[in-house]
């Protein structure tokens, strides 16, 4: 495989990789540099805390982004999946200035500087942030206005302008604004009496500028327009207005634009120029301080919508002076600015994608499978029993699990149910589950983390849902957020209790399990379902750590025993024998995790890392991470799945987790991290694995520079993982 594309320029791709019908591809075997390794020359010791064998995080993350859109211009992907990229990589610059840069404003704001294992300190990262992401930002735009919706409007897809109306279309736009926009819409002078407004996080608005006098004699000046939140950003033109093969948008902004006049009669309209303030998102909760948990977050889920100031987009015609002028008020710097040739709301074209219907344009649907083992006129509790079951989402059904856990609560022999929560919805099935069971009297606890980043809204309510019914609801542990995925089901069977539990690497949440890939194991193994039961207990109740045998949990030995299975391999490694591991996840930014890895490579242990998103890990630097790989997976679906395997002299061990190789997983976060202890199980999971490995079509290698290049196949055989694993366990239709 050559490498031959860089994260850094435009990218395409044309090599699609779709099976034939008929054709059962293989699942490829590992071809990574793996075997009997001969002892390594010996290197002089390195020092593994020198900053230079470090990413930056927050600049790792940037990458990723990059990573996402770039997708935008590969043409493998259908067209409106193309723009759906380039829209989530809108939506990830959001939260990343709402969280991430909003942190390192804050170190910066209380001289509270920290700087990570790179020994990059917060000033300057924020300024490579800043020059990245306006480079990123433009291009993002360019891609948007002369590739997709030229693309889009050759397929009968057309965005009109305000420069582009037809005579019928702009008096429907006119009536629109009558009859819709104008009984809603609040502007606002600003003078002495009318100071600047406080505008909600990422609300669309516009500064105009007036001249004349108005009817209380005021000299013109500037007024802010807020749009109205209650509409939508994109309205679809009645198709009689379009041109015939059609289907037309027109933008909020635009009607807005068009009729600004009239929203100040009398006055003259100089200017009306569109802008977007992004805000600090995070909440702080401090457990010091908190003696009721929900009360505190309903709090500051209303105070999130006016945090600080972190980011101005603005129309790239805006004057300078108004730009300058809207800096000044959110107390922004010139380099917090980005002008944008495009409306400054891009995630809201998403309704796009679900309001045209153009299957043509869009991925291929499919219908998930399930391992042969599964009968459907066979409880499942009985299945269970006879041997695990484990599951690959979305390629594998995810309402299976829904399934089981609604025959829990119908099942009079079902005593008690316990469950986490973390990502989940108010109105999803496993959630009626849990009220159906609660109603039927069962013993129903869910540990819901209410702290759940953008999700804290749902949680609160469906907490309250849960407790309505009669369930016990927890917050789960103040310090620490519970992001471990467990079921655990108590059954009466022939007069004894038996356990049943599920773990997962994901959250149970139907619609993500259909776009981010994941395992779920369904088990009665009589071990692991009572560490299952202990963990539970330890959330629930108060008293030192309990004795729990098979699962790794943190904030306890997760990360020590981890670590220890690194040290692992490079003994044997270091006795000549084959040493391999593989570790699957989203993020790798942990220090002391990444100086094991080193050891590791150091000591001649071949590291294949499938790191989706951070890593703070430089790889390929001589006597130190020579052996070591890293590749990032991005295609049609989000990689989410925490897999870790060790060769272990032959012995192998494949563990699949909640948690990330980052702090905040390993030290502040409930995570479990469970044994595949089925060796089929564990072996067809491997087989994923070795097919991650090969892939040479969405598959980007991290360079010791930190650049990611794409894996071109050339003239071998294009391997793409995703679809490799969707036509193995999908549905056949």
């Amino acid at each position: 495989m050559d490498d031959t594309r860089s994260s850094d320029v435009p990218l395409g791709s044309d090599n699609a990789t779709s099976q034939e019908a008929g054709e059962t591809p293989p699942l490829r075997v590992n071809r990574t540099r793996t075997g009997i390794h001969a002892k390594p020359a010996p290197f002089p010791e390195a020092d593994l805390d020198d900053p230079a064998l470090y990413f930056n995080r927050e600049l790792s993350h940037l990458q990723f982004n990059i990573r996402v859109l770039e997708q935008a211009l590969d043409p493998s992907h259908p067209l409106l999946n193309r723009l759906m990229f380039l829209l989530i990589f809108s939506s990830n610059l959001d939260e990343f200035f709402e969280i991430r840069v909003a942190g390192l404003k804050h170190q910066v704001a209380l001289a509270r500087e920290e700087s990570g294992a790179d020994g990059l300190p917060p000033r300057q990262v924020l300024a490579e942030i800043s020059r990245i992401t306006h480079e990123q930002v433009e291009r993002q735009y360019h891609i948007l206005n002369e590739t997709l919706i030229p693309a889009l409007e050759e397929q009968g897809l057309r965005f009109r302008r305000r420069t582009q109306w037809t005579e019928a279309q702009a008096a429907w736009v006119r009536e629109y604004f009558a009859e819709e926009i104008m009984p809603v819409i609040s502007p606002i002078g600003l003078d002495p009496s009318h100071p600047f407004p406080r505008l909600v996080n990422k609300s669309l608005n516009f500064i105009v500028e007036l001249e004349g006098t108005d009817a209380f004699g005021r000299e013109g000046g500037m007024a802010i327009l807020p749009a109205p939140r209650s509409l939508p950003r994109l309205m679809r033109l009645p198709s009689e207005l379009c041109e015939s093969g059609y289907t037309e948008y027109v933008f909020l902004s635009s009607m807005i634009h068009a009729h600004a006049q009239e929203v100040f009669p009398g006055m003259e309209v100089r200017g009306c120029y569109q802008f977007r303030l992004t805000r600090n998102a995070d909440l702080a909760v401090d457990p010091e301080d908190v003696s009721d948990l929900a009360s505190a977050l309903r709090g500051e889920l209303l105070a999130r919508r006016y945090g600080s100031g972190v980011r101005l987009e603005v129309a790239d015609n805006c004057p300078d002076q108004l730009s300058r002028f809207l800096l000044t008020q959110f107390e922004l710097e010139a380099a917090d600015l980005y002008r944008v040739s495009g409306p400054v709301n891009l995630t809201r074209l998403m309704s796009v994608l679900s309001d045209v219907d153009r299957p043509d344009l869009l991925y291929r649907t499919f219908t998930p499978g399930l391992p042969r083992q599964v009968k459907s006129d066979v409880s499942l509790f009985t299945q269970i029993a006879q041997s695990d079951i484990l599951l690959h989402h979305p390629f594998q059904s995810f309402s299976l699990i829904e399934d089981w856990l609604q025959e829990a609560a119908d099942d009079p022999d079902v005593l008690a149910i316990k469950q986490t929560l973390y990502r989940t919805g108010a109105d999803s099935p496993i959630v009626g589950a849990l009220v159906n069971a609660a109603r039927n009297g069962k013993e129903v606890t869910v540990v819901i983390e209410l702290r759940a980043r953008f999700d804290e809204a749902d949680n609160l309510a469906l907490a309250s849902r849960l407790q309505e019914a009669g369930a016990i609801v927890i917050y789960g542990v103040m310090a620490y957020k519970t992001h471990a995925k467990m079921l655990h089901v108590v059954r009466r069977e022939r007069g004894a209790l038996r356990y049943y539990a599920h773990l997962g690497t994901g959250n149970y949440h139907s619609k993500t399990a259909k776009l981010y890939t994941d395992y779920s194991l369904l088990t009665a193994n009589e071990t692991l379902c009572e560490d299952v039961h202990m963990v539970f207990q330890q959330l629930s109740g108060m008293g030192k750590p309990r004795q729990i045998d098979t699962l790794l949990h943190a904030p306890f030995v997760l990360h020590d025993r981890l670590v220890a299975m690194i040290d692992r391999e490079a003994r044997h490694a270091e006795k000549g024998q084959k040493a391999q591991l593989i570790i699957k996840c989203n993020s790798l930014t942990e220090p002391q995790l990444i100086r094991a890895l080193y050891r590791a490579s150091r000591a001649g242990v071949q590291c294949d890392l499938i790191i989706r998103g951070m890593c703070c890990l430089r790889p390929g630097v001589e006597g130190v991470s020579e052996n070591i790989r890293v590749r990032s997976i991005i295609g049609r679906f989000l990689e989410h799945t925490r897999v870790f395997h060790f060769h272990n002299g032959g012995k192998p061990e494949t563990w699949c987790s909640s948690a990330d190789f980052m702090e905040r997983n390993m030290f502040r976060r409930v995570e479990t991290c469970f044994p595949l202890l089925d060796k089929k199980l564990a072996q067809r999971v491997r087989k994923d694995l070795a097919t991650y490995l090969v892939d040479n079509c969405q598959s980007w290698e991290l360079q010791t520079d930190g650049r990611y290049r794409l894996l071109d196949a050339g003239d071998a055989e294009p391997i793409s993982a995703q679809e490799t694993l969707l036509y193995a366990y999908a549905a056949k239709p």
